[in-house]
């Protein structure tokens, strides 16, 4: 069974993919699209997420190995800089970071990756949304390229409106899906430093 779904926020991910182990889904793949990947299951079990920057190849199979002793089964992650999805059977110890000092450096990271997640939605609506593309934000007339389509009349209006709009959409909402991406990001990284400053 396949799923699509998006993210800004890890511990909201972490919670729906409990959720789905609980009701017997077990997650196999994850994919960087928003595409996850399940199978039935009679095993109860637990998954957690970590974030992690650039890692050498010896220190990423140091990061799996460590933890693969502890139960973890590595589902998902890179060692270039991502998410890391860790599945294990219930028995009691099912949280990765169990102490204060892990804690505050687990929301340290999920801090810098939203901010660093928050910067590049913002950055790339000014880019690429700039001039005449920023006034698609709030005109989405100018979405429609067609020459003259607005002096058109009847049947020739109609037909050419109906024919473009769907790409006149894809114009049109381009830079609000990065503008609401950028605030959601943002949100998750304020909720994550306060949980930080909750712990220390």
């Amino acid at each position: 069974m396949k799923k699509f779904k998006l993210f800004t926020n890890v511990l909201n991910e972490q919670f729906w993919l409990n959720d789905m182990l609980a009701q017997g889904y077990t997650c196999t793949s994850v994919n960087p699209f928003g595409v996850y990947t399940f199978k039935k299951t009679n095993i109860k079990k637990v998954m957690r997420l970590d974030y992690q920057d650039y890692m050498s190849k010896e220190k990423y199979d140091e990061y799996v190995a460590i933890h693969e002793d502890f139960g973890w089964e590595h589902v998902y992650g890179s060692r270039f800089g991502s998410m890391h999805y860790w599945q294990k059977e219930e028995d009691g110890r099912d949280e990765m970071f169990s102490d204060q000092t892990s804690r505050v450096a687990f929301y340290k990271r999920l801090s810098n990756y939203s901010f660093t997640c928050a910067m590049m939605s913002f950055m790339y609506t000014i880019v690429l949304f700039n001039g005449p593309s920023f006034i698609r934000l709030f005109n989405p007339k100018v979405s429609y390229l067609t020459e003259g389509l607005w002096e058109k009349e009847g049947t020739a209006f109609w037909s050419t409106f109906l024919f473009e709009t769907p790409f006149a959409m894809l114009r049109f909402l381009s830079p609000w899906i990065f503008i609401i991406a950028f605030l959601f990001f943002l949100y998750s990284y304020s909720q994550y430093n306060k949980k930080k400053k909750e712990l220390t």
